[in-house]
């Protein structure tokens, strides 16, 4: 009896893990499932809105397209300029690699060349006269046991000659296909650096555009007001969206007031609070930073929205649960997906100025619900600092 109890336990010890497996992976399931949902939803609402906004405004439809297209071109330059540095690298450690299988070569060559002329100057016939000229039995079991170590360190030294003679032939076939991947990588980085400069030429032809229809100040009010709107819009559907999917950390986002960090170094261009055009107000601050400089972000959270919206240009949203979300806009590129989970100091994007902005720098806001904070209030740190 006690016999088959311990196999039944044996048996249930030995399947409990794997039923806990399956159980595990079903749930990573489902999650990947309500991500890929949450996505899906966030997509629509951007579809839906860059709908009307190109029916509102055809130039801010257009700059749209250029500024996801010089985004586009500016992550493969980085990506070209990196495979550069990578194979610049490994070219070097083949060319040090090389001029040691050369310098090695060369000792065994200089050794192998003295034995052949120690050889050489002996005779054709060292072991015949070996043979020949001992009387002493122990004398020449001696000599012949030296001429056979010697024999073999000679057939070595030849194999060694032979061995660096090939890797030095695969050293300079590598070292050749790695300059001509580089030759290549650098036709190919001239090439996108010319498109991205046919597409920045479109984009000021766009900006000037947009100028000459908001000369006067009423039509400036009025796309304000419109991109505020578009924004105010996308903050309460995205919370609705993600309502579903709250967020736990180890600290609740309300307790950090005054300990967190400013997402980016940079100077101060546009403050809370500051009148803007026909009694519009920044809900955020504007911090001038030079282009592709890292930007961060400032707790933990969820990726809410990474896409072009008018106005913010390359916009990212972190959600960090209990109803608080912070924005960074005007960026060069996007370095988070939608759904994405963020730490504090993980990059998310990069500095720029899209959305047309004059300069680079990056909008920062920090909102609860759908009401925009003084951002100062909660961020007291430098990066860095």
């Amino acid at each position: 009896m006690s016999t088959r109890i311990a196999a039944i336990l044996i048996a249930l010890v030995c399947v409990a893990p794997v039923r806990a497996q399956d159980t595990g992976g079903d749930l990573a399931k489902v999650k990947e499932q309500e991500l890929a949902e949450v996505r899906e939803r966030i997509s629509d609402l951007k579809k839906s809105m860059d709908a009307a906004a190109a029916e509102r405004d055809r130039v801010t439809r257009d700059l749209q397209e250029v500024e996801i297209t010089i985004a586009a071109q500016r992550k493969r330059i980085k990506e070209i300029e990196r495979e550069q540095s990578y194979t610049l690298t490994r070219k070097g450690r083949l060319d040090a690699e090389l001029a040691e299988r050369e310098a090695r070569l060369d000792a065994e060559s200089q050794a192998l060349a003295s034995q052949v002329r120690a050889a050489y100057m002996s005779g054709n016939q060292e072991k015949i006269r070996l043979l020949l000229n001992q009387r002493d039995p122990a004398t020449l079991g001696r000599l012949m046991a030296y001429y056979r170590y010697l024999n073999d360190y000679r057939a070595d030294n030849i194999e060694a000659v032979v061995t660096e003679i090939r890797r030095l032939d695969e050293l300079r076939a590598q070292i050749a296909a790695e300059e001509a991947r580089l030759t290549r990588l650098v036709d190919e980085r001239y090439a996108e650096l010319g498109h991205l400069n046919e597409l920045q030429e479109s984009r000021k032809s766009l900006l000037a555009s947009l100028e000459r229809r908001l000369a006067d100040e009423g039509r400036e009010v009025d796309r304000l007001a419109a991109q505020e709107n578009d924004l105010s819009r996308l903050i309460a559907e995205l919370t609705s969206i993600l309502s579903e999917y709250p967020i736990s950390s180890e600290q609740a986002f309300s307790q950090l007031k005054g300990r967190l960090t400013w997402p980016v170094a940079g100077t101060l261009l546009h403050d809370f609070g500051q009148p803007r055009a026909g009694g519009i107000k920044w809900n955020g601050v504007v911090l001038a930073a030079p282009r592709g400089r890292e930007v961060r972000a400032i707790y933990h959270g969820r990726i809410a929205f990474a896409d072009w919206l008018a106005g913010m240009g390359l916009l990212v949203i972190v959600d960090h649960g209990d109803g608080y979300m912070t924005l960074y806009g005007y960026n060069e590129t996007i370095r988070a997906n939608p759904g994405d989970w963020v730490a504090p100091g993980d990059v998310i994007a990069t500095v720029g100025d899209s959305g047309g902005q004059p300069q680079a720098s990056l909008y920062f806001e920090l909102r609860r619900g759908t009401l925009p904070e003084d951002p100062r209030g909660w961020i007291t740190r430098r990066p860095g600092g």
